[in-house]
């Protein structure tokens, strides 16, 4: 039985992975109901495409509810910068690659405005941002003048355009294929480093039964993934966008996980008080992670536009409560410091993929939104039924070691302040 947990991860069990069970389960489910139209290769690819730019945005948004924010700002910062994007390549007749960049500079200078008044004049991040999805709500109206701009079709590969075949017709991509041997050797070769490396800190190393059977279901889901990108109809494979969602999810991973100021955002949601005190600077923390997300939202807002061919007045409208959604249903907490990035794909994906699944059944799109509404609702309830059992909370229970001891949290609450509004960036402890 010890052996099965460390399948899961030492001191977790199957049941904080619930997400991913459910995503299992809800697969199954619509395979049966939907006589397998769910796992067609067309229907993955179009997921794909059309749920991208709110995974984008789950990226950010799991840091900014791990630091004990809200962001309602995304959506009407995705649509300005949307349109501005489409304005400058329409009209200002600027080329792609300097559109990209001026679009990732307005999300950059939206969220370093939001940020300066979350971290230093100390607005709550929830006022600070419903006001920013009223400002650039009505900035996106006014530059568009409430229509819709289109872009080139240069600029549409972005949201729209596949990963290009080539060499001689298997019937599959070449290009995809490529791409699943990769992430399948790579899978292989972060695991045996990881043995050879707790061997030589002399940590505990698992069975190698362990190894074996956890790299082999995450080699078999690689394999039916890429079958699935593959296998789909000629001139379609792997979307550009799913591969610029995969590339900015390892970069966010290993941020989280394994850098200083990803400690930091968890340090600073858990207990922002013990985090001052042990040098933390929670000012530049809550700056960042505001001015994070709204590049994200900045990326998210350019994709979709690439997607649809234009920009419209309507775009953004609604995706703040989608990303915020697909966090909690990936197991992060209402209170802070809890939270991760595979957690908030999984959530979106779960999310997406019932919206997927009861259209391709037939039900209407109002009863899909109940269905959704209920599912965030049992989640988040679940979740914090978990925690008051003294059970660690479904994904977020992935994060253990960022959890404090009971000692150390008695140790931490005697010395720190009520307060941090007028504590110093930094405090030198004796």
């Amino acid at each position: 039985m010890n052996n099965l947990k460390l399948l899961f991860g030492k001191g977790n069990s199957i049941g904080q992975y619930g997400m991913i069970i459910a995503l299992v389960v809800l697969l199954a489910l619509f395979s049966f109901t939907t006589n397998g139209l769910i796992l067609e290769p067309t229907n993955v690819i179009n997921l794909f495409l059309q749920y991208s730019y709110i995974l984008i945005l789950a990226l950010g948004m799991v840091m900014v509810i791990i630091a004990g924010h809200i962001d309602l700002s995304v959506g009407s910062v995705a649509a300005v910068v949307g349109i501005v994007v489409a304005q400058s390549m329409a009209v200002w007749h600027f080329p792609v690659w300097a559109a990209i960049i001026l679009g990732l500079a307005i999300g950059a200078l939206i969220g370093a405005w939001q940020g300066f008044w979350v971290a230093f004049v100390k607005v709550p991040a929830f006022i600070v941002t419903l006001a920013g999805q009223l400002i650039f709500r009505g900035a996106n109206q006014i530059i568009g003048s409430s229509t819709s701009v289109p872009v080139p079709d240069e600029y549409t590969p972005i949201g729209a355009g596949f990963l290009g075949d080539f060499g001689p017709d298997f019937g599959f991509s070449n290009g995809t294929l490529i791409i699943g041997l990769a992430t399948i050797a790579a899978l292989i070769i972060i695991e045996a480093r990881g043995r050879a490396r707790r061997k030589k800190m002399q940590a505990e190393v698992p069975p190698l039964w362990v190894s074996i059977v956890r790299t082999g279901i995450l080699v078999a889901v690689t394999l039916f993934a890429t079958y699935l990108f593959a296998a789909g109809p000629v001139g379609t494979s792997v979307p550009i966008v799913a591969i610029i969602l995969g590339v900015l999810t390892i970069i966010y991973g290993f941020v989280t996980k394994n850098t200083i100021f990803g400690r930091q955002v968890y340090a600073v949601g858990g207990n922002a008080n013990a985090a001052v005190l042990s040098g933390v600077s929670a000012k530049k923390v809550n700056f960042f992670v505001m001015m994070n997300m709204s590049v994200l939202a900045a990326i998210a807002g350019m994709v979709f536009v690439a997607y649809s061919g234009a920009s419209g007045p309507a775009d953004g409208t609604g995706w703040e409560l989608d990303a915020i959604a697909a966090v909690f249903v990936g197991g992060a907490a209402v209170a802070g410091g809890v939270g991760t990035i595979s957690g908030s794909i999984i959530g979106g994906l779960v999310m997406a993929l019932l919206s997927n699944g009861l259209q391709l059944m037939g039900l209407e799109s109002n009863r899909v939104q109940i269905i959704r509404g209920l599912v965030l609702l049992v989640a988040v309830a679940f979740d914090v039924y978990s925690k008051s059992q003294g059970r660690p909370s479904l994904i977020g229970g992935m994060m253990r070691q960022f959890q404090r001891k009971d000692t150390e949290q008695n140790t931490v609450s005697a010395q720190q302040p009520r307060s941090i509004e007028d504590q110093p960036d930094k405090v030198t402890l004796p």
